[in-house]
């Protein structure tokens, strides 16, 4: 289940918030490692680590590089004293989390008091690349009137501070606040499920906007429930019981070889088509005429145009968007020139809610 080996640290490549990113002697070469600080306290050149060398031995792009478990040279740290919810539970990497709706939190109290999103816009995506077009063409059109949190599930990477992406979108101002909902941790505020995660941006952060998307890595087997996407189905059933407007992005992609990732994901048609049960609004980009009709087919065929509400969006003012930020994004591994329909996919769900809400 898991390959370890002791390794020395050589260098430090770069550190953010919770996460320094180095290069390691392992097995007689030079590998790149992951460290979460929080879990295994900083690092300095010399420094003997255990480290967990799974993915990179079965040559995974999910987790694809190494990640200290230990630093040898400095084998103790300390935590805070508040907070007693446990994430990450009964593995050797349980991590303490004061979360916003326990007893201790400065918030309990509001956590209490809200059981209702009062009609708030919840985008709802798959692969974590989709946030960042979103957020910024939503910045774009919105100006400073709109306030973005970003809930973070553990779909996928469990630590945000895995993602580069939302550190930069938030030193840009793309995004006010994170949320770290179930066993995904390290957000702005801490929170148990999807449901207090919701409620958190809500009536804590209190932002206009929410996108509720897993961190970097999704899993996928190739059939038709095995891949943890299946979680946008659940996430709009939740935004309907608490009273939100779940808006959902369609995985489209014309640049994907894989053919049931050709025009709209298979992931996507199963999560809309069959594990949603409360209806969505599904932004489609409006493109040439006969990608469009493929769309349109395939929305059909997989009943998502019978059970949620189809939009067709000019969502061009996203590729300006992500130019006018900076925002090197891929998804895939491809650029935003590689897989255009993508990033117009997204960014139509962000083009969408800010229209409804300043229009």
């Amino acid at each position: 289940m898991i390959r370890t080996r002791l390794g020395v640290v050589r260098e430090v490549i770069v550190s953010r918030p919770g996460i320094t990113e180095c290069l390691v002697e392992v097995e007689g070469e030079s590998r790149r490692a992951v460290n979460y600080d929080g879990l295994t306290g900083s690092l300095r050149p010399g420094d003997r680590v255990i480290l967990n060398t799974t993915a990179v031995y079965k040559k995974l792009g999910t987790g694809g590089a190494h990640f200290v478990m230990a630093n040898l040279s400095n084998p103790e740290k300390e935590l805070s004293e508040e907070g007693h919810i446990m994430k990450l539970r009964y593995s050797p990497c349980q991590v303490k989390v004061l979360a916003v709706e326990e007893p201790d939190s400065l918030y309990a109290e509001i956590m209490q008091q809200t059981d209702s999103l009062a009609g708030t816009p919840v985008i709802v995506g798959t692969l974590h690349s989709m946030i960042a077009p979103v957020a910024a063409v939503i910045k774009k059109l919105g100006g400073d009137r709109l306030k973005v949190a970003y809930l973070m599930t553990d779909g996928a990477a469990l630590p945000m501070a895995l993602s580069r992406v939302v550190f930069e979108l938030k030193e840009k101002g793309l995004i006010h606040q994170t949320v770290t909902c179930g066993h995904a941790f390290g957000g702005d505020l801490e929170a148990i499920n999807i449901y207090t995660g919701l409620l958190a941006c809500k009536a804590v952060a209190g932002v206009d906007v929410i996108i509720a998307a897993m961190g970097p890595g999704i899993v996928g087997s190739g059939s038709c429930y095995g891949f943890t996407g299946v979680e946008q189905g659940e996430i709009i059933n939740a935004v309907n019981i608490l009273g939100g407007k779940p808006v959902a992005i369609p995985r489209i992609s014309f640049a994907d070889a894989r053919a049931r990732h050709q025009g709209i994901s298979h992931h996507t048609r199963t999560a809309l088509g069959k594990i949603a049960l409360t209806k969505a609004t599904v932004t489609l980009p409006k493109l040439e005429p006969a990608k469009m009709e493929l769309l349109l087919q395939q929305a059909e065929q997989s009943g998502i145009s019978q059970k949620h509400d189809i939009a067709i969006i000019d969502a061009q003012p996203t590729l300006e968007a992500l130019q006018e930020y900076n925002l090197q994004v891929t998804t895939m591994g491809r650029t935003v020139e590689q897989d255009r329909e993508f990033f117009l996919a997204a960014g139509a769900a962000g083009v969408y809610v800010t229209d409804i809400l300043i229009s």
